[in-house]
């Protein structure tokens, strides 16, 4: 089934066709973002690094805005990036330790 814009669907079928389709990108959106977690990880000389509450402050700060600036619904990207902000941090964190660890292992 071909993907048609929103306006355009005349069935749930349809709609769910769009759903998916979008849900798709979003994962490949999303698994593009965490390989800059991971250069993150790379790249920060010190763990405590990682946790950066100023940075973290102002990506929902600039979600927010583009989400008021799509009309989607007030408080909407805050929730989510709060969400997403969390994840990519533990994320970072275990890939700081792992690439850490690998380092120490190799140099022993």
């Amino acid at each position: 089934m071909s993907v048609l814009p929103p306006e355009n669907c005349q069935t749930m079928a349809e709609v769910r066709a769009g759903v998916d389709a979008l849900d798709r990108e979003l994962v490949a959106l999303l698994a593009k973002r965490f390989g800059y977690m991971n250069a993150a990880a790379r790249i920060k000389p010190a763990r405590n690094q990682v946790r950066d509450e100023a940075r973290k402050a102002q990506v929902i700060t600039n979600a927010s805005a583009a989400a008021a600036a799509a009309g989607l619904p007030a408080g909407l990207a805050e929730t989510l990036w709060e969400a997403l902000v969390e994840a990519s941090i533990a994320h970072e964190l275990g890939v700081w330790d792992a690439l850490r660890q690998k380092l120490a292992s190799d140099a022993a």
